[in-house]
């Protein structure tokens, strides 16, 4: 109801890409084998920068929130799951054209916060992009455009709102908030790479100090 709102709004208020064509252009995606040039090239500018960020978000992430979204149900979503799902999309239907694709975890929280409950939520949204693709092509961009970024973006922060200010953020030990505190400073700072190693390191580190403080508890008490 929100996007539909502010698409009129855009639209009658002359906001958005009045001057783009769109029109009905039925097209069927080509079969093109990448060669092993752009193979390399892609693994430069796009796997290796986007792979910390991915396997975070889009496995680790993705399948913790779905079994605390859905308890009874969210475990058939699984890290092996998600990343086998994930990986044969990308080399299935990349000679087709097909833009990198993956889960999200702002993607699952966004559907669940607007009330997406079950499977038809994401076949909703398959089949609609796919009309979009396939029935109009070049002016699939120019559709989407019409629907005002403002409102885009405030969508987007009540979803991410959810998913930043999770429960498990406050369920979590004081002895966690250091490895988080680390980890989400680095990553705003610097990028997500350096900012999972680290807060790797630090869950070790932090490991380590708990196990040792538990074993030499016992004796404290004993004396």
């Amino acid at each position: 109801m929100a996007l539909v709102a502010a698409a009129i709004a855009g639209w009658a208020t002359s906001v958005g890409p009045a001057s783009y064509e769109i029109a009905f252009a039925p097209s069927l995606p080509q079969v093109v084998i990448p060669t092993w040039a752009e193979v390399w090239r892609s693994l430069e500018i796009a796997v290796l920068p986007q792979l910390s960020l991915t396997l975070t978000n889009a496995v680790i992430v993705t399948a913790s929130l779905s079994r605390e979204l859905f308890p009874a149900t969210g475990v058939i979503a699984s890290e092996r799951y998600l990343a086998l799902s994930s990986g044969l999309a990308n080399v299935l239907l990349c000679p087709f054209g097909a833009m990198p694709m993956c889960h999200g975890a702002g993607g699952l929280q966004a559907q669940y916060r607007f009330g997406g409950r079950t499977g038809l939520t994401p076949i909703i949204l398959g089949v609609f992009v796919l009309v979009l693709a396939v029935g109009f092509a070049d002016h699939a961009a120019a559709l989407f455009a019409i629907i005002p970024i403002g409102a885009v973006g405030a969508l987007l922060i009540l979803a991410g709102t959810d998913l930043a200010i999770s429960r498990r953020l406050f369920d979590g030990k004081p002895s966690c908030w250091p490895v988080i505190g680390i980890t989400a400073l680095v990553t705003l700072t610097n990028n997500p790479a350096l900012g999972l190693v680290l807060g790797w390191i630090a869950e070790v580190i932090r490991a380590g100090i708990v196990r040792r403080f538990l074993a030499e508890r016992p004796q404290r008490l004993g004396r």
